[in-house]
């Protein structure tokens, strides 16, 4: 065998073993393309990422929380309720961003768990979102009280209110933040804060958020009919955040399945989108 034909050979050999080096980097990165084991946790690490990275989610953000000033300003000049005024609001993806932990799973090729999402709450690291703390700052020195309602767990309590109050949010204490107890539905929460208030808005990155209406639909259709049934809302009385790494929309494309595995969720995620 001539020189040549031997640098060609060890060439070949070269870059096969480089390529199947690199193919088992990305692998064990979670982050592999192609196939229905990976597909939900790349998804979720684009989606994670453009929240982190994109200039449009920042923009998103802030209108939403600016229109929501606008709305309390009218309030605030024009009625004149009997009882206190209190603004309702969800916390993950609505004022406090999480997509490190995301991020943080989706490179293990893994979805949420519980388990490791608890041990991301207790850190108290997350940071804010674009126009959240200004607005209700700016909101209770209006004299308007703010309320968190979240389906963060009792276990979680103490280093919510600690996550709150290391950026100085308004009424960060036990009394006004509202965990989940037994159910997931807010409805129970907003209907106690509403017999002492008046309540002149909800904000929330999830459907649920705003009314009981949107309670555990059983499929997407069910929901846009229900967003539908409020349009006059949106806008005015609700607030919605951009979120499009979790959700109701997601659980609604799974039936409200729960246990389902990654090549199951992918299936699921396949037959919902349109194709032209």
């Amino acid at each position: 065998m001539n020189t040549c034909k031997k640098w060609i050979i060890a060439g070949c050999i070269a870059f096969t073993l480089l390529a199947f080096s690199s193919c088992v980097s990305i692998k064990n990165n979670g982050i592999q393309a192609g196939g229905s084991d990976s597909m939900i946790s790349n998804g979720k690490l684009f989606t994670a990422i453009w929240m982190q990275q994109s200039a449009e989610y920042k923009a998103l953000c802030l209108q939403a929380f600016q229109l929501a000033d606008l709305r309390l300003a009218g309030i605030l000049t024009n009625q004149k309720p009997a009882k206190p005024l209190a603004i309702i609001t969800d916390i993950d993806e609505t004022f406090l961003d999480n997509s490190p932990y995301a991020i943080h799973q989706s490179l293990q090729g893994k979805d949420f768990d519980p388990a490791t999402w608890n041990k991301w709450v207790e850190k108290a690291g997350a940071d804010t979102i674009a126009g959240g703390l200004a607005f209700f700052q700016k909101a209770a020195s209006q004299g308007v009280t703010i309320f968190y309602v979240t389906n963060r767990d009792r276990a979680g309590r103490a280093a919510t209110l600690k996550n709150l109050q290391k950026f100085n949010f308004p009424n960060a204490d036990d009394a006004h933040l509202l965990t989940m107890d037994k159910s997931s539905s807010k409805e129970e929460r907003r209907q106690k804060i509403a017999r002492d208030y008046t309540i002149a808005l909800l904000l929330g990155d999830n459907l649920a958020d705003f009314s009981p209406l949107f309670d555990n639909h059983p499929n997407s259709a069910a929901r846009t009919a229900a967003v539908m049934a409020l349009k006059e809302q949106f806008g005015k009385k609700f607030i919605i955040l951009p979120n499009p790494n979790y959700g109701d929309w997601e659980n609604a494309l799974y039936n409200y399945k729960h246990g389902l595995n990654a090549a199951e969720k992918a299936a699921a995620f396949r037959r919902a989108g349109k194709r032209y």
